[in-house]
C-alpha cells in the first residue's frame, strides 16, 4: 500500500484515539480494529455506523495485499492470511479457495457485515455469494459471482471491455490475480448491506492486459 493510500485512514486512526475509540495499532490500515472504533465512534454520537472510510474500499485494500500470491509457491503465508478471519476452507493447494479468499476480505474489512444461511455456514461454496448482502449492477468492488458448470467462482469487480469483466480473487489459475471473465457467466453483483453502495462505473481495461480465463482452478 502507498503512502498515499495510508494517509487518510491514518488521519482517521489518529482521531479515534483521541476521541477514545482505540483503533489498535496507528498504522494507515483498514482492519477489524479500526472498523469496529469507528462503529463505536458512530454510535455514541447517535449517528449511524457506517465502516467505510472515504477512499479506496476496505475489502478491496485486502485482496489487492495478496495480489501475485501462489498457493503453491507462497502455500503457508496464503494459509495464514486466509485464516485471519477466524476460520479457513484449508490448505490453497488442494482446495478450491476463491470464496475462502472473498470472506476474508469482507470478514477483515467489514467485521460486522452479516453472512447469513448457507452463506454463513458455508462460504466457500461460490454460488452462496448470491445471498450476500444487496442486489446491485456490476459496479467497483462488486461482489461478482459466476456459473463454473454445476459450482462457480467468486470474486470482486474491477473493470470491463465490451464481453468480459476483469475480476480480482482467489484461485485464478492457482493465485491471487486480476482475471478476465466472460459477462455471459455472470451469475450476480452483490453488495454489503453495511455500506451504502458507491456507484461507480466498473472503467474500461484492455483485453490484451490480463489473463483469459474459463476455468479458475
Amino acid at each position: 500500500m502507498t503512502n498515499s493510500t495510508r494517509e487518510p485512514i491514518l488521519d482517521i486512526q489518529n482521531a479515534l484515539e483521541k476521541l477514545g475509540h482505540s483503533p489498535g495499532a496507528i498504522d494507515g490500515l483498514w482492519g477489524v480494529r479500526t472498523a469496529r472504533a469507528m462503529k463505536s465512534m458512530l454510535a455514541a454520537n447517535g449517528r449511524a455506523a457506517s465502516l467505510v472510510p472515504p477512499g479506496p474500499l476496505p475489502w478491496v485494500i485486502e485482496a489487492k495485499a495478496a495480489l501475485g500470491r501462489h498457493e503453491a509457491r507462497d502455500r503457508s503465508w496464503l494459509m495464514d492470511w486466509l485464516k485471519r478471519d477466524g476460520r479457513s476452507l484449508g490448505d490453497p493447494s488442494k482446495n478450491p479457495w476463491c470464496g475462502d479468499f472473498v470472506e476474508t476480505c469482507i470478514r477483515m474489512a467489514l467485521p460486522d457485515e452479516p453472512l447469513l444461511g448457507a452463506l454463513g455456514s458455508n462460504p466457500y461454496w461460490a454460488r452462496n455469494w448470491l445471498m450476500f448482502g444487496q442486489n446491485v449492477t456490476p459496479i467497483c468492488g462488486a461482489v461478482l459471482i459466476f456459473e463454473r458448470g454445476s459450482g462457480g467462482h467468486v470474486g470482486f469487480g474491477m473493470g470491463q471491455d465490451d464481453t468480459h469483466f476483469y475480476v480480482l480473487g482467489g484461485n485464478q489459475s492457482d493465485a491471487v490475480t486480476i482475471a478476465r471473465i466472460a459477462k455471459s457467466r455472470l451469475l450476480g453483483a452483490r453488495w454489503p448491506t453495511t455500506v451504502p453502495p458507491r456507484l461507480l462505473r466498473l472503467p474500461t481495461m484492455k483485453p490484451g492486459e490480463f489473463l483469459s480465463t474459463t476455468n479458475e482452478a
